[in-house]
Parts: C-alpha cells; sequence; structure tokens
C-alpha cells in the first residue's frame, strides 16, 4: 500500500467493500438491518487505520513525535541533551565585601545564586532556571535579600553558557550523526560526540597528532557559537583530560591520549560599502540594522564552524543580507578589511564584526 492507510481506508470505503461482499438480495440500504450491523465495525476499523497511521509515523527516526524518538536514541546510546544553567561571573563592590555561597541575586526576568568566590569582590554566580534565557553579558544585579554593605553588583561575563534542553530536530540529527560516523574510544567522531556534550559547548574542531604521537589538540565554541571564556576552556581540559593527570585517563580521554583544549578566537571583521538609502533613512538612522544584519551573517558562519574545515567571509553573502533590509535601495563597492577579496579565516577563528562603514 503507497500512502497513508487512512487515507485510503476510511469509513466510507470500508462500509462500501464489506456491503459489497453482501449478496444483493438483501437489502444493503442505508438504516437496513445489514447497513446497522456493518457501520459499526467499519468506523472502528477506520479508527485503526488511523491509529496504524500513528504507529508507522512514530516507528520511524524521521517521523517520530520527542517521546518515541528518545526511545529510538536510547535505543542506540545516542545522549539526549537536558537543560543547562547558564554561569556568570559578577562583580561587587566594595571589593571587601564577602558574599555567602547561596546568596541570591535578580536581574530582569532571572534569578541567580552565587556558587564560589573567583577573586576580590568577584563571583561565580549560576542560573536558577535552565536553559538560554540566563545567557546575559551584562547587566546589574538585585539582591533578592538585604545584603549589608553591598554597594553595587552587576554581570560583567558569561562564563558558561546555558542551553535549552534537545528539541526534536536537534536530537534526531544527532541520530543520523551517529549513523554517519562510528564512534569509539578516542577516534575523532568519539571526541567530537562526547566534548559537544559538556556543558556550554557549541561546536569542536579535533586536530590529532598535533604534537607528536598520542596528542590531540581540541578547539571548542561555545553555545552561543563564540570564543569561550576561559572558565569554559577550563572546565572542558578537566573533563576530557585533567592538566594534573594529563594522558592517564583520568577524563574522557582514553590513556595515553595528551589532550590541549583551546578556545576559537575572534577575527576582526571591518565592513565598507556604497549603500543607496530609500526616502527618509539615513546612515545613522539605519546603522543598527546594518550591523544587525553582518552580525547575523557572522553568526550564521560562527554556528557552521564546526562541520567546516574553512570558514569564509563572503563579500556577496554581506551584500545580500544587507540588501534585504527595508532601508537600503542598492549596495555597491563592498570590502572587508580594506579588500574586495573573500577573506578565508584561520582553523581556529570566527568573524566578528568590528565596523561598519558607508559611503552613500
Amino acid at each position: 500500500m503507497i500512502g497513508r492507510y487512512s487515507d485510503q481506508m476510511t469509513f466510507e470505503a470500508i462500509l462500501s467493500s464489506m456491503l459489497d461482499r453482501v449478496p444483493n438480495t438483501v437489502d444493503k440500504r442505508e438504516g437496513s438491518v445489514i447497513y446497522d450491523a456493518l457501520a459499526p465495525a467499519a468506523a472502528e476499523m477506520a479508527k485503526a487505520y488511523i491509529e496504524l497511521d500513528v504507529i508507522m509515523d512514530e516507528t520511524f527516526v524521521d517521523t517520530a513525535s520527542m517521546q518515541y524518538l528518545m526511545m529510538r536514541c536510547r535505543e542506540r546510546g545516542v545522549p539526549i541533551q537536558p537543560a543547562t544553567e547558564a554561569v556568570i561571573e559578577g562583580t561587587f563592590t566594595p571589593a571587601s565585601l564577602e558574599l555567602e555561597t547561596g546568596s541570591r541575586f535578580n536581574c530582569g526576568d532571572q534569578n541567580y545564586i552565587v556558587t564560589e568566590k573567583v577573586g576580590d569582590g568577584k563571583y561565580r554566580l549560576e542560573c536558577e532556571t535552565a536553559g538560554i534565557c540566563g545567557n546575559l553579558y551584562s547587566g546589574f544585579l538585585l539582591p533578592i535579600q538585604y545584603i549589608e554593605g553591598l554597594e553595587t553588583a552587576e554581570i560583567t561575563d558569561l562564563l558558561i553558557p546555558g542551553e535549552d534542553a534537545d528539541d526534536a530536530d536537534a536530537l534526531r540529527k544527532r541520530y543520523y550523526d551517529s549513523l554517519d560516523s562510528l564512534s569509539f574510544g578516542g577516534n575523532i567522531a568519539d571526541y567530537k560526540n562526547k566534548v559537544r556534550l559538556i556543558d556550554g559547548v557549541g561546536g569542536v574542531k579535533v586536530l590529532p597528532v598535533w604534537d607528536g604521537g598520542g596528542t590531540v589538540k581540541l578547539t571548542i565554541i561555545d553555545s552561543e557559537y563564540e570564543a569561550p571564556s576561559s572558565a569554559l576552556i577550563a572546565q572542558v581540559q578537566t573533563e576530557v583530560d585533567p592538566s594534573r593527570n594529563q594522558g592517564e585517563g583520568f577524563g574522557i580521554a582514553p590513556i595515553g591520549h595528551t589532550v590541549t583544549v583551546e578556545g576559537v578566537t575572534a577575527f576582526p571583521v571591518t565592513v565598507r560599502s556604497d549603500i543607496v538609502f530609500v526616502d527618509g533613512w539615513s546612515f545613522e538612522a539605519a546603522k543598527s540594522q546594518l550591523e544587525n544584519a553582518v552580525r547575523e551573517y557572522f553568526h550564521e558562519i560562527s554556528a557552521a564552524w564546526a562541520d567546516e574545515e574553512v570558514s569564509v567571509v563572503r563579500i556577496s553573502q554581506i551584500e545580500n543580507k544587507l540588501l534585504n533590509l527595508s532601508c537600503v535601495l542598492d549596495i555597491s563597492g563592498t570590502s572587508v578589511n580594506g579588500g574586495t577579496a573573500n577573506i578565508q579565516l584561520a582553523y581556529a577563528q570566527i568573524p566578528e564584526l568590528s565596523s561598519i562603514e558607508v559611503t552613500i
């Protein structure tokens, strides 16, 4: 049978097929004894075919709902990523003030709790709500309970980005990725799969034998697709191959693998274009839209960084993004960092908009 069962095996089709098996010498009109006897059975069979379609959908990864997709992933040993909490750095004045672990602060819609002191006036705080909602780079912190002597409190850095739990599309991709590359202890696929599951990591590139036999370099990007903080790099190093016991198998890495973890670095890009604006618009009025459009493109490059051998900043793509803005009528003469050629980024680089310059 081609197509869905319920599309062909409808109540009307089933009832018609059943009535066709009854001799024409018997009254089969609606309301007759035979019709009334067969109609309820046909209705139940039609429901069964609808449920059979649901079973077929839930059987295959392509069409399974989240509940049954999770079951298929567990069968194959594909890990399911839960939501994780963001970890931020807060700066408090006076620097001599000592905060108790567990002190709670609010910023916007999110609450944060102090987990440890990292320096004079600096503390690590964890968002109480899991997910990307806690990924704040700046903002003022307000104490939920009165803290004597506190003058100011603010977020100064996002140390480990929080992540939302896997949705069906992300989990489905991870399932198919597990089919495309066989993961076993210490190979490239194994490192990619396991490091990607560490909280705050958005992607990783693996460079084996980079400094002789048994050496492995991992270059990571955070889950916001930005350069990772030193705290995240240190956390990944500890989970993969602790610095104090490198190569001894105390982390994810197998015995004999000496692993070095580094982060991507931001490569500053200056964009210059000749732009004709729509009547009523000026560069000053459109500047934020222009910058956001270029940053959106750079974010796409960063999001794909882990899966690309080479990342390229393409002038044509920048012009396309800018031309799609409602305030831009035409664009020409675009250059990046003073040149008219595309920029091929290094192995561990992602683009970062330095400035945008416009000639009208």
